[in-house]
């Protein structure tokens, strides 16, 4: 009996010991380390296509909305029935086709909802080309070589998508070899 309380004590001490270095000194240096200052400051994923990187302006294609705050990632637990979402979707279907100049109905679905994680780099076709216009249009670009840019970032297997990372670094290269 001795040796099973000695045995019994020797576990418990240890649990307690890794309980607290893994679940509390550890999470607690881990989230101290990403408040220090600077550390990403201005971190973008520079060389990958797998996640979307918004850009400011119009001679850029938009992703797909966020439902996180950037550099988060996360999506929304809402559904088509709450009124807020549904509120949501209406007046970014609105403010989409005021930016293209097109009625409401020609606004593709993924231009309006949120992906799951909020950093999908993957938009439809036919949002692609609802924004050639403008974007050829901003950057200077012909219609034409910017439809051929969206061609060069289809792709899929079952699903065709663009990917609007890989598309707007794409009209970048395009851009500068044209003079602007």
């Amino acid at each position: 009996m001795n040796n099973f309380l000695k045995q019994s004590w020797a576990g418990l001490r240890i649990l307690l010991a890794l309980t607290v270095l893994l679940g509390v000194l550890y999470p607690l240096s881990v989230w101290g380390i990403s408040r220090i200052p600077g550390l990403h400051a201005n971190a973008e994923a520079t060389d990958t296509t797998l996640v979307a990187v918004p850009r400011e302006g119009d001679r850029y294609f938009a992703p797909r909305p966020s439902a996180a705050t950037l550099p988060a990632s996360g999506g929304s637990n809402k559904g088509e029935l709450n009124e807020d979402y549904t509120k949501v979707v209406a007046e970014r279907r609105t403010a989409v086709a005021q930016r293209e100049g097109v009625p409401e109905s020609q606004v593709p679905q993924d231009a309006v909802t949120a992906s799951g994680s909020g950093l999908d780099p993957h938009i439809s076709p036919e949002y692609a080309a609802l924004q050639v216009p403008r974007v050829a249009r901003a950057s200077g670009l012909p219609v034409e070589r910017v439809r051929e840019l969206v061609s060069a970032s289809t792709s899929g297997t079952f699903t065709t998508t663009v990917n609007v990372t890989a598309l707007n670094r794409a009209v970048d290269s395009a851009a500068q070899n044209n003079g602007r």
